[in-house]
């Protein structure tokens, strides 16, 4: 599944996501959702979370 929609993204959720200075090489980063911190139902380059971690990035995948 892919992280470009809202609806698909929940609390909790464990997913993969690029950090903003990663997009040029596409390293992904995993982790559990904390907040999520895009308010448009979608967004072309996916949604932007925080994880857990304290991580920000889009998500690229979700975890099943």
């Amino acid at each position: 599944m892919n992280g470009n929609n809202r609806k698909n993204i929940k609390k909790g959720s464990k997913v993969s996501i690029v950090q903003k200075h990663h997009q040029r090489s596409g390293e992904l980063t995993e982790g559990v959702v904390s907040d999520i911190l895009t308010n448009s139902a979608t967004h072309p380059h996916g949604i932007k979370v925080r994880l857990e971690s304290g991580i920000v990035g889009r998500v690229k995948q979700i975890q099943a």
